[in-house]
């Protein structure tokens, strides 16, 4: 009851820094945000589409297009009106309908329909691939249309509107592609990324700086004010480890709801998430402790505390793939206790795995864990008792 009652007293403490509550709470979420929006990837292709003319044929394939599930289309008047948004990043292609296309069509001869596109392979290749399915769907209806005229009495309207409605009748098969052997080495795009990178970071960043906080206990005596009455030294050790370890799961606990709630981000198994998240807690905790007892004054552990949390992020891979970075970075980053943090993210959330595949990683932040707590816990319960 000892220790629950000071870990309790120095929570409240601490919860009154509006500054500390800022790093806690506010800029996690905003850090979130933003490189989410960085990171995502839509799977619809945004094209724009210049009209050209109004006639039937010309209108019937704007139509398609705008009817296409895999395409987000929106209509401009000028060909310069799209190429601008294109160039602003909002659209991924430009689909200029030439304004003799009915005239030609219904003469028989061949007509090119321009694309424009980006700068971006990736984007540019799909923008094709998915305007020409439609421009190719749309042409073989035309085909069909004109060789009905040819052998029949009807007009190539009616015949037209004959091959229409058949091709929305029939079925089209669709095509599955499956990826054999498989495992994803890097985070899914979007919040699935930033959502569990930024939880490693921060969590551990705001620890750290947190040593600040016990400095100042330390300083203002209330340590040695409380072991003047019957409090033995590791009931204040354990106080200490109990509010670092509330603030390091209450900080894990806000982001992984607002990551669900706001940003849609699934956390995978939920014991495995759970059993993960309370582990990098007791990391974070010992990190905490550690830079309450090394560092000489609250000053130094607010500024050096999130420089080498950083440093560690970086290594670690919170700010990219480690997948991307040279063998050497790699293998760096794997001294921190980061990167085995977001290897069992990447575990949970690209590989579908759960508590038994990323039992070797919780056994390594669990050394992590052991290791720091056992250096903060010696230090300071020898401050404490060294007159």
């Amino acid at each position: 009851m000892t220790a629950l009652a000071l870990a309790a007293a120095e929570l409240k403490r601490v919860t009154r820094d509006r500054t500390f509550l800022f790093f806690i709470v506010l800029l996690p979420i905003l850090v979130i945000l933003l490189v989410g929006l960085t990171t995502s990837s839509s799977t619809s292709i945004r094209v724009g589409v210049v009209p050209g003319q109004s006639a039937t044929l010309a209108t019937q394939l704007v139509g398609d297009l705008e009817a296409d599930p895999g395409l987000t289309t929106q209509r401009y008047a000028t060909r310069a009106d799209a190429v601008d948004a294109m160039r602003r990043g909002e659209l991924d292609a430009v689909v200029l309908i030439p304004r003799n296309l009915d005239a030609d069509l219904r003469s028989g001869l061949a007509v090119r329909v321009p694309v424009l596109v980006s700068g971006s392979v990736e984007a540019s290749q799909a923008a094709e691939t998915g305007v020409s399915s439609v421009v190719a769907r749309h042409g073989a209806a035309v085909q069909a249309a004109t060789f009905a005229t040819a052998h029949t009495d009807r007009s190539f309207d009616e015949n037209l509107a004959t091959t229409r409605s058949v091709q929305r009748a029939t079925p089209v098969v669709p095509v599955r592609t499956v990826v054999v052997n498989s495992k994803s080495n890097i985070l899914p795009a979007g919040y699935s990324y930033s959502a569990p990178t930024m939880l490693v970071l921060f969590v551990f960043i705001n620890a750290v700086a947190g040593g600040g906080a016990m400095i100042q206990t330390r300083k203002f005596g209330i340590f040695s004010r409380a072991l003047a009455a019957p409090i033995r030294p590791r009931d204040l050790v354990f106080g200490e480890a109990l509010c670092y370890l509330a603030l390091s799961l209450g900080q894990a606990l806000l982001i992984v709801v607002v990551g669900a709630v706001m940003f849609g981000v699934s956390w995978g198994n939920p014991v495995a998430a759970a059993a993960l998240i309370g582990m990098w807690a007791l990391v974070g905790t010992g990190a905490g402790m550690v830079s309450g007892t090394i560092f000489r004054t609250s000053e130094q552990a607010g500024a050096i505390g999130p420089a080498v949390g950083i440093a560690f992020g970086m290594l670690g891979g919170c700010m990219w793939p480690l997948e991307i970075v040279p063998q050497s970075v790699r293998l760096a980053g794997h001294l921190t206790p980061h990167a085995w943090a977001v290897d069992a993210w990447v575990t949970l959330l690209s590989r579908g795995g759960g508590l038994v595949d990323i039992a070797g990683y919780l056994a390594i932040l669990a050394t992590y864990a052991v290791v720091l707590l056992a250096i903060a816990s010696f230090r300071l319960r020898r401050s404490l008792v060294t007159p």
